[in-house]
């Protein structure tokens, strides 16, 4: 036998599994890309009346600060897979990195309402494109062994982004002005310009593709998706089908989506793959997307409220409560990431549904007092839940889709939970009104001078007159019914966000049936070293 026969068997591991450097650092580029963009959703909201005061713009004109950026937004997602053909991943996340930030940096600088709700759609559509091509790029550049870590990094991004925009849009304004809000992306985006450059290798544009592209599908889906997006963000401050833009809103939306549903069947070659929703796994990942959009975007909706109507906390003080619903997922996302590979994924969606319910269930019992001690651990509660979600349902996602469908299911994938969002915020906004009135009109049937709770608050009021060295006698019955009036409607409010917290806690744990109807699925773990015996 020959010394190299002799020799101990070395491991041998499939070419395919090496990842180097350069691949990770265009990932975690791309990851930079989508947290940014989803990032600036939520980061005007805590600043929106400061903006408001500089335009010189009503609360209810100030919505479309908000709609016009997801309305771009929702329309650029389903077609990042054609612009990407068209001019190449490299050339095209570096592209519209660059508009983001140019336009970010005018945002800054608006001088009126109608240049701010402009460069906004324009920042939409420049950003939206950012968050379906992290998740393309974990499938098309991990080998399928690493996509659980990428994976992990994606959901990090989808989850954390909307929690910290409200931070950092707090910190932000009250410390340097709303301004900086806007300033403060090039910090990340430079960041990914130079690393989607070092990362990715540089492909030729093929611009004849748009020549040949589905412009009919393209026309009905911005028509559909973009009436839709106006249709919920604006149609609880219009008070739905009393508007006539609402009204118009909604025949539009759902021509276009019809249009779009039939365009797409009979093309041979469409801009998206609809067909994707037809398969089980996919369609489950996408229920539960859009549902964890309405939980996800509705809670990070509801508590900044309620903290700010209730409790009257400043955009710092909310940072400070919202954030314990991101920073533990850091510590959370590695053990789910090394739980997928061991355990059905089912058991670990399930899990997450069940921690995130419990977490809005917690918050169900609000009153006039709660703050930050109170809502501290709910708030940990849903950190500890959001990861299990956000991995495990993009695994269920993109289970058996193949290569060439990559780009269609991270774009459909996105711009269900982007919808779930608007859809959840849409829902809630109008819940928490009816229910305000509900609640309103219970308590005044039951504020008497004849009840005892009455009568114990009537003297509440009047000692704390006294107090403060205020003579509560000489109008002492308009006076005190103006106070317990203003009492009354806080309560109201406070059962209303309830409510809201309520069905939020049960839609999740009904989730938990809707996660078993997927296949049983595990994350490809690490293969095994192969042993290789030298040859003779």
């Amino acid at each position: 036998m020959s010394a190299a026969s002799s020799a101990a068997p070395r491991a041998a591991s499939p070419p395919l599994e090496h990842t180097d450097l350069k691949t990770w650092i265009a990932v975690l580029a791309s990851m930079m890309g989508a947290f940014i963009a989803i990032l600036d959703i939520q980061i005007t909201n805590s600043s929106l009346k400061d903006i408001l005061g500089t335009l010189s713009a009503t609360q209810e004109e100030g919505s479309w600060v908000s709609t016009s950026y997801l309305v771009a937004e929702v329309i650029i997602i389903p077609m990042t897979g054609l612009l990407a053909r068209v001019f190449g991943v490299r050339n095209y996340i570096i592209a519209t990195t660059t508009a983001f930030l140019l336009i970010s940096s005018l945002c800054g600088m608006a001088w009126n309402l109608p240049s701010m709700i402009v460069l906004r759609a324009l920042q939409g559509l420049a950003g939206g494109g950012l968050i379906p091509m992290a998740m393309t790029l974990v499938m098309t550049q991990l080998p399928p062994t690493k996509r659980a870590v990428g994976m992990a990094l994606f959901g990090l991004t989808g989850t954390m982004a909307p929690v910290l925009g409200i931070t950092f849009g707090g910190y932000l304004s009250q410390s340097y002005g709303w301004p900086a809000i806007f300033y403060v992306n090039w910090i990340p985006g430079i960041l990914l310009i130079a690393g989607i450059a070092y990362g990715l290798a540089p492909v030729n544009p093929q611009l004849e593709r748009l020549w040949h592209a589905d412009w009919f599908g393209i026309a009905f889906m911005a028509l559909g998706l973009g009436s839709l997006t106006v249709f919920l963000e604006e149609g609880n401050l219009k008070d739905w089908f009393d508007s006539s833009l609402i009204n118009i809103c909604a025949a539009l939306a759902c021509i276009g989506l019809l249009g779009w549903v039939l365009n797409n069947h009979f093309q041979k070659d469409p801009f998206v793959n609809l067909s994707l929703y037809g398969r089980r796994n996919f369609l489950v990942a996408a229920v539960l997307s859009a549902v964890s959009g309405i939980a996800l975007y509705g809670s990070s909706f509801l508590i900044p409220l309620f903290l700010s109507q209730i409790a009257n906390y400043t955009p710092m003080q909310i940072g400070q409560v919202i954030m314990w619903a991101g920073l533990p997922q850091l510590l959370v996302m590695p053990i789910v990431t090394a739980l997928a590979p061991r355990v059905d994924n089912r058991i670990l969606c399930s899990i997450g549904f069940g921690l995130f319910g419990v977490s809005c269930l917690m918050n169900s019992t609000m009153d006039a007092s709660t703050g930050y001690d109170q809502l501290l651990v709910s708030q940990v509660v849903r950190a500890l839940g959001q990861p299990f979600i956000m991995l495990i349902i993009a695994n269920f996602a993109m289970k058996g889709v193949a290569p060439h469908e990559t780009a269609s299911a991270s774009a459909l994938f996105s711009m269900t939970r982007n919808l779930g969002g608007s859809m959840g915020i849409a829902i809630l906004a109008t819940v928490l009104t009816k229910r305000e009135h509900f609640h309103s009109a219970r308590l005044v049937e039951s504020v008497t001078l004849a009840s005892p709770e009455t009568q114990l608050r009537i003297g509440q009021i009047t000692r704390t007159l006294l107090a403060r060295g205020e003579d509560p006698w000489p109008i002492a019955d308009d006076r005190i019914a103006r106070i317990i009036d203003t009492y009354a409607r806080k309560d109201a409010y406070v059962m209303a966000y309830n409510d809201c917290f309520w069905i939020i806690g049960l839609i999740l744990l009904g989730c938990i049936g809707i996660v078993w109807f997927a296949d049983a699925h595990k994350t490809p773990a690490k293969p095994k070293p192969v042993a290789v015996s030298a040859s003779k």
